[in-house]
Order: structure tokens, then sequence, then C-alpha cells
């Protein structure tokens, strides 16, 4: 039976970049061989189980699972617009550098260095100086067109 709204699916996934890169993975031996399990020791890798319709994943790779089946395997290329956008100048913030610091418990930001706010998004500190802090809380793949090799082990 075709996947459709509705289901539960259980898949591997390896998610790559333009430039072969890989940004994710479930499968724990293509971790191992791309660094990933060595940046996120904690992490298990396993299948995803997703219920389609429920938006758990990227629009661009909902849409691509819908007609598969059980056994398959696809490759999806996924636009910006169907994955994490654009990047945008409103999710740019600005902070005073003292009043961040202090928040900070007296360090001051370094760039390129991360910070979670306070509804759990992150940002990548892109400038500092004496007076302002910039913050970019666009998603790390914003404005990537994102491939995914899927392998759909079960459906119900």
């Amino acid at each position: 039976m075709p996947i459709a709204t509705g289901d539960s699916v259980t898949l591997e996934y390896t998610g790559r970049l333009d430039d072969d890169t890989v940004f994710d993975t479930s499968r724990k031996s293509v971790a191992e061989e791309t660094g990933l399990a060595e940046a996120q020791p904690e992490r298990e890798y396993a299948p995803l189980t997703v219920e389609i319709g429920e938006e758990q994943v990227i629009e661009g790779m909902e849409e691509g699972l819908i007609g598969l089946e059980a056994g398959e395997t696809d490759t999806l290329t996924i636009p910006p617009e169907k994955a994490y956008g654009e990047p945008s100048d409103d999710q740019i913030q600005e902070f005073e550098t003292a009043e961040l610091k202090e928040m900070l418990g007296g360090q001051t930001p370094e760039e390129g260095a991360y910070l979670e706010a306070q509804n759990g998004s992150q940002g990548e500190v892109v400038h500092v100086d004496e007076e302002v802090v910039r913050v970019d809380f666009n998603p790390r793949l914003a404005g990537e067109t994102l491939t995914f090799d899927v392998e759909i082990v079960d459906v119900n």
C-alpha cells in the first residue's frame, strides 16, 4: 500500500547538502563515517517514525514520502521553500552588549558562538562590539536545498 496522509511511517534516512556534506542521518554507520557520531556522542541513531500529515518533519520530506511503499528507497530533493525557508534579516536580533553580558553571567559572547533563546531556538553570534551583539536565529539549514536518501522500513 502506498504511503498516505494518516499513515505512520518508519524510515532510514541520510540528509546531504548540495556539496555532498552529510548533515543528518538515522544510520549509525553513516554517522561514524562522516564524523556526525563524534560531534553528537549522546545521540542514538535509529530509524525515524513519523505520522504523515502531523507536520513532524519538513514539508518537502512529508510530500516526498507520500506514494512510496514499505521496502522502497528513493532520493528526495527538497528546495528551501519546502524545507527551512530562505534566511531572513528579521531573524537577526540585536542586543545591547552590556545587557547580554549580564544575562550570560558576566561573559561577553564571541562571534561564532551559539546562544539559546528563552523559547529554545538557537542563534549564532554574528557580530560583537562595545555597543551591540547581533545574533542570527535563522535555522542552520535556511537557504539550503536538501537531498535525502530514504528507505521505507515500515508503514502502518
